[in-house]
């Protein structure tokens, strides 16, 4: 994404706009693809940038409650940053830490139990855990 688009996206989701913010949107929004907030510190140092680690986590947080990024948990100790907003799932693989993209319609639920009283659906997010293949393992 250009940083022309980023500003434009900023200003669409009241995001006040600093050096530091745009450096991470910039590294978040390259393409589509899934980051956690280790890996985009790593893309920054390595790009001899000087944002310390509270800004990214901080950032992080604002753009997803702005709706800039989905946040995924995948465990209580990994989360990532997701640049596709739209509805979706994840495969996440235990051996290699990859996360992949699932479209939501690839997932089908036909039977969802009774919400909670005064409860009604929001989202389902479904996150489904794999490992590598025993093929694969050996090579």
């Amino acid at each position: 994404m250009l940083r022309s688009d980023i500003l434009l996206k900023f200003d669409d989701l009241k995001i006040l706009s600093t050096p530091q913010r745009i450096e991470i949107a910039e590294v978040l929004l390259e393409k589509a693809q899934h980051l956690s907030a280790e890996q985009i510190i790593e893309q920054l140092r390595s790009s001899g940038s000087g944002v310390s680690k509270a800004t990214v986590y901080n950032t992080l947080n604002l753009f997803r409650d702005r709706g800039l990024v989905r946040e995924c948990v995948v465990d209580p100790e990994r989360r990532f940053y997701d640049s596709t907003t739209e509805p979706h799932h994840h495969f996440y693989n235990l051996d290699t830490g990859e996360l992949t993209d699932i479209p939501s319609d690839d997932v089908r639920f036909d039977d969802l139990p009774q919400f909670p009283e005064n409860g009604e659906l929001d989202s389902i997010e479904v996150v489904i855990k794999v490992r590598q293949g025993a093929a694969e393992k050996l090579d």
